[in-house]
């Protein structure tokens, strides 16, 4: 179910895993990013059930858990696909071409910067930096088995590590 603030949350959401975490910061003064943290590793986002569960566990008031998770632009309150596409929109990327490189994501998948596929394979997430300026324009592809980072990038370029990814997950299953 998807609720005014943008949150996810389930009819059942199972968040024992977040138990250990909990228990293991819940009353440690100053923990609050670091088990909103370890609650996206865990999940790959931050779901409305996970900010009310962690609220019980530590007392702090959902809406302060709500307003530090969307302070900080590390955390997400979205699921996000299979394959999280970070584009690079630094000073050097954006002089050689980001737009550009922007554009033909856009267009080859139909999804803009924050949104993900219909079909839950990628998700597009406009970065200030990769830290890769010598390889610009340059994204980077974060998938539950690590990350891969692709430079010098053309749109044709893009469209195949794209299509190359969507294989790759058909392969899959």
């Amino acid at each position: 179910m998807s609720h005014k603030c943008g949150c996810q949350s389930g009819d059942a959401a199972d968040l024992t895993a977040l138990a250990p975490v909990l228990e293991k910061y819940a009353a440690v003064k100053g923990s609050l990013i670091t088990i909103l943290q370890q609650t996206q590793d865990i999940y790959g986002y931050i779901s409305l059930d996970a900010i009310n569960y962690i609220a019980e566990r530590t007392g702090i008031m959902p809406a302060k858990i709500y307003g530090v998770a969307t302070f900080y632009a590390q955390f997400r309150l979205q699921p996000v696909g299979k394959y999280l596409i970070m584009l690079c929109k630094g000073t050097a990327c954006h002089v050689n071409g980001a737009d550009m490189i922007e554009e033909a994501v856009c267009e080859h998948l139909g999804i803009h910067d924050g949104e993900t596929t219909p079909d839950g394979l990628f998700t597009l997430n406009n970065v200030a930096c990769l830290g890769c300026c010598s390889l610009a324009p340059v994204m980077m592809v974060k998938t539950t088995d690590g990350e891969e980072t692709f430079g010098s990038l053309t749109k044709s370029s893009v469209r195949k590590i794209l299509d190359d990814y969507k294989a790759k997950s058909a392969q899959e299953g």
